[in-house]
């Protein structure tokens, strides 16, 4: 009878145990390859991912934009459906929501009393729109009227603007601004480019979608796109550089109805807004 040492015996079983380790860890690496069933982007080099999720974007033909956006005019915060011809949502600025509308070239602006009251839509700071070249001024202001009743008329006109379309002419300081915020290639031109050296980063799952993360600069500071790996690789979120916001992409390619409002439910005040 053959005696093992006790070295011999713990060789013997350490072995098998090992071998069966092995197998484990090649067979949960299968289990759990990332690309496994996906539309094979996340295989690719970080800039064909950006061009692949740049080309599909290109190519839609709508797509909902919601998030934060902040800018030198102030932070925005967005929910906009957007296509080709038109948009609708609202902008948040501050502390106003006001809704937006546009058919073609039609802009239509609507909010409530408070908004008209308070916020004058041509004014920077409060809507990020261009300063009004001054032919809207106030002319009781200027010849020293009663403030009281000034402030009367006021809260009476943003009474009757109280959630009506006001339709934005063309001519006003404000409507190239506010026309931006329902430009879907404008604004998906401004998002999706990544600047800097561009490299993948990880995995993620966003709304449900499996996704692949690119990243511009170092740590992101280029910008940072998670795009899909299934079916069509859109951009599914996209986070600016510096903390300058964060914005998800979803319902690509999801048509929606776009209508001009009721005359019932419109007000045109000519070549300009109303001012508060």
């Amino acid at each position: 009878m053959t005696v093992l040492r006790p070295s011999s015996r713990i060789r013997r079983a350490v072995l098998p145990l090992a071998l069966c380790a092995g197998l484990m860890t090649t067979l949960t690496a299968c289990a759990s390859d990332p690309d496994e069933g996906t539309n094979g982007v996340g295989k690719l080099e970080a800039t064909a991912i950006e061009k692949k999720a740049q080309s599909a974007a290109d190519a839609a033909k709508a797509v909902r934009l919601s998030g934060t956006l902040v800018s030198k005019g102030g932070t925005y915060k967005l929910n906009m459906r957007l296509k080709q011809d038109g948009a609708s949502g609202s902008v948040t600025i501050k502390n106003s929501t006001f809704e937006l509308l546009r058919v073609g070239d039609e802009l239509f602006l609507k909010a409530d009393a408070a908004f008209w009251e308070h916020e004058d839509p041509s004014a920077g700071e409060s809507s990020g729109a261009p300063s009004s070249s001054g032919s809207g001024s106030d002319s009781s202001s200027e010849s020293g009227g009663d403030s009281d009743s000034g402030s009367d008329a006021g809260s009476e006109a943003a009474d009757k603007l109280d959630d009506m379309y006001v339709k934005v002419p063309q001519d006003d300081p404000s409507y190239k601004q506010l026309r931006g915020f329902t430009d879907m290639d404008l604004l998906l031109d401004g998002l999706i480019g990544l600047h800097g050296d561009v490299a993948k980063g990880d995995y993620d799952k966003i709304g449900g979608v499996r996704t692949i993360n690119v990243r511009g600069g170092e740590d992101g500071e280029g910008g940072s796109l998670d795009v899909s790996l299934e079916g069509t690789p859109f951009p599914v979120r996209f986070a600016r550089g510096g903390g300058a916001g964060v914005v998800v992409l979803s319902e690509w390619d999801k048509d929606f109805p776009l209508a001009e409002p009721a005359k019932g439910q419109t007000l045109d005040y000519g070549k300009q807004l109303p001012r508060g």
